[in-house]
This record gives structure tokens, C-alpha cells and sequence, in this order.
């Protein structure tokens, strides 16, 4: 394991999957901080007891114990900025990026890591809030940098565009977030290379499947590729195979989970999927609504996990949608992992552009999915 004198205070930190990554980098996680009873416990099965369950503006007070720490990393709430929500500043949730502001503020750290949708880094309805959390960590001592990192750059078998605000506690020393970051860019594998090794749905590495309806619907949005529109009902889309996976949500496990052709996927069969798209785009009408055949399935647990970059043997705790949201909540570890290495290069002052020849060999499990 790669080993840095740093240590880290984790903050919404969910099932873990950005401490996966932190800790696989070197550092010490010393405390963490979530309000989901289920995400805690896995995290505390998973991670270790130092994750404290709870409001995290009924903890400040222990925050300032750790001033010694390194780096404070987190990902606040997103759902009051993102896209596929009422995008409200006002949210409850969306003050939560405030309660970030402050415990760095509390604690200090050299360096900050805040991460979050894209959509409050890019969309001109949420500038006074960007202008306004960034002019208080510059009050606060901090150089910013704010980038946007996809997931598929990273190591991940799935294309997921997230915001990274990063913090440095110098003023005078400026830094590119992005481009300090592509020394440790690698493509992420295709959802076929990640699920075969799991086997079929229901099999012993993937039994954990879910079983809701996929129906299709009455009146198609058609788009160019298959793999896009509206072909079916609810917000499960379609995956290739042979491509990577679609963002997953904190709302999978009905019929917003994403869905695959198994027999497409396992036996080479032609695909369902792209035949009756074909189908529609020469002028054919839409099946019956309950005429999609049954190898149409939703992805199960295990291979959401693994879409995610979770370690195999990562015990997730609670019922089955309490797992789906934990898994779709978190940072995908390969990336978080590659965010820890690139902070860790900028607190060290280490600017070498090469990527590190023993990354892969040093992580099997994490970074080489």
C-alpha cells in the first residue's frame, strides 16, 4: 500500500466509498461522519468505528480536536442541485455544503476535497451559491481550484461527471486540479467485463437480483442510438454491454435501476434491445406494454457494486433498497482513489506529470477493476 504521512477527516461519507479509495491511497481516516443508520453501519462493518452517526451540525464540537488533520473530503447532499431534482438552493439538503464550509473552517486542514453534482459547478442558476462558497474558503486561507472529473477517465466502467472543489491552504500557490490529476487517468472496463465474472443473475456471486417490471412504453422517444430515448417506462435505461454503464442513482432498486439483455450479454445472443429500436426507426409500431421478454433484467446488487469500483468482499448492511441507495449514493471508489493520490501529490509538492508505473500493480482489487 502506498503510504503518505497524512491523515483525513471524512464528512457525509455514506457507505464509504470515498474513504475506500482515500484509505487505499495512504491515508488515515481518523473520523467520519454520516446520518444514515444503514450507511453507517456498513461503513463502521467495512471501514472501522470511527464513523460517528448523526447530524453533523450536532458534532462541530468535536471537530475542533482533529486540527491536527491533513485533509477534510466529503460529498454534501446533492439532490437540491442536481438536474434530475428540483435544483433548489433553498433545500434543506443543499445547506449542507454550508456545514462542510464550517467544519473546515472548525478543523483547518491543509487541504479540502468537496465533492458534488455537476450541475452546481456549471449551471448559471446556482452562481451566487458557487461564488459564495468559494469566496469563503478563500477568506478562510484557501487557494480553490474547481474541476470537473468523469468517472469513465478514472478507472471507472461508467460514465459519471462529478464536481470536485478543492481546497490548498496557501494563498500564493495556484494549482489545476484536472491536469494534476491525468498522470493518474486509466478507461474504465465495459459493463460486459465487469458482470461476467459474476455469472448470471440469481448465480452464487450474483444473487442478489432485482425484480422489478420492466414494461415498455406506449409512445417511444426515439434517439439515434438504442441505448438512449425513451423506449421503456420508468428511468431504467438500457445498457450496452460492450460500452460503459450509465451514471447510477441513489434510486435504483424499482424501475429507475438500469437493465441489461442476458442473453445478450452471457450467450452472444443479438440484442432485444437494438432490434426493436430498429424496429421503431423503420416506422414499426410499439409492442404491447408487458411483451418484453424476461432475459430483459434489472442489474442486481453485486453488479452495481462492482459497477462502482466497491471492493468484492465489501459487506453492505440493511434491506435491498437501503443497499441500492448506499451503492448509488457513493463516490466510485477508483475515482476517489485517484482524487486521494493527486491531493496527496499536491500537499507534497510533487508536480511530476508521469503517471506512477506501480498504481495498477499496487491495487488489483481497487484500481484494476
Amino acid at each position: 500500500m502506498q503510504k503518505h504521512p497524512y491523515t483525513a477527516v471524512s464528512l457525509f461519507s455514506g457507505a464509504g466509498g470515498m474513504d475506500v479509495g482515500f484509505k487505499k491511497s495512504g491515508f488515515d481516516v481518523v473520523w467520519a461522519n454520516d446520518l444514515d443508520p444503514d450507511a453507517c453501519q456498513t461503513y463502521e462493518a467495512n471501514l472501522g468505528p470511527h464513523i460517528v452517526c448523526g447530524d453533523i451540525g450536532e458534532h462541530f464540537g468535536e471537530l475542533k480536536e482533529f486540527s491536527e488533520v491533513d485533509v477534510v473530503f466529503g460529498g454534501p447532499p446533492c439532490q437540491g442541485f442536481s438536474v434530475a431534482g428540483k435544483m433548489d438552493p433553498t433545500d434543506v439538503r443543499s445547506q449542507l455544503i454550508w456545514s462542510f464550509a464550517k467544519a473546515v473552517e472548525l478543523i483547518r486542514p491543509k487541504a479540502f476535497v468537496m465533492e458534488n453534482v455537476k450541475s452546481l459547478a456549471t449551471l448559471g442558476r446556482f452562481d451566487y451559491v458557487r461564488k459564495s462558497l468559494i469566496s469563503k474558503f478563500i477568506n478562510l486561507g484557501y487557494e480553490i481550484d474547481l474541476a470537473i472529473l468523469n468517472s469513465k477517465n478514472y478507472g471507472v466502467p461508467q460514465s459519471r461527471e462529478r464536481m470536485f472543489l478543492v481546497g490548498l491552504r496557501d494563498e500564493n500557490r495556484r494549482f489545476n486540479f484536472l491536469k494534476s490529476s491525468e498522470r493518474y487517468q486509466a478507461p474504465g472496463k465495459t459493463v460486459k467485463e465487469i458482470i461476467l465474472p459474476l455469472g448470471k443473475a440469481g448465480s452464487g456471486k450474483n444473487s442478489r437480483t432485482c425484480n422489478a417490471k420492466i414494461t415498455i412504453a406506449a409512445k417511444p422517444v426515439l434517439r439515434k442510438s438504442p441505448y438512449a430515448g425513451m423506449l421503456f417506462n420508468g428511468q431504467g435505461r438500457p445498457i450496452d454491454p460492450d460500452s460503459l454503464c450509465c451514471t447510477l442513482h441513489a434510486s435504483m432498486g424499482g424501475n429507475r435501476t438500469p437493465f441489461v439483455d442476458e442473453n445478450h450479454l452471457f450467450d452472444g445472443a443479438p440484442s432485444w434491445v437494438e432490434a426493436y429500436h430498429s424496429h421503431l426507426m423503420k416506422g414499426g409500431k410499439p409492442y404491447p406494454m408487458d411483451s418484453a421478454p424476461d432475459y430483459l433484467r434489472r442489474l442486481t446488487v453485486d453488479e452495481t457494486l462492482r459497477l462502482q469500483t466497491f471492493p468484492e468482499n465489501f459487506n453492505f448492511i440493511g434491506k435491498q433498497s437501503s443497499i441500492y441507495k448506499q451503492i448509488g449514493n457513493a463516490v466510485p471508489c477508483n475515482l476517489a482513489a485517484r482524487v486521494a493520490f493527486t491531493v496527496a501529490d499536491l500537499l507534497s509538492g510533487h508536480t511530476q506529470k508521469e503517471k506512477s508505473p506501480q498504481l495498477e500493480m499496487q491495487f488489483p482489487d481497487l484500481l484494476v477493476v
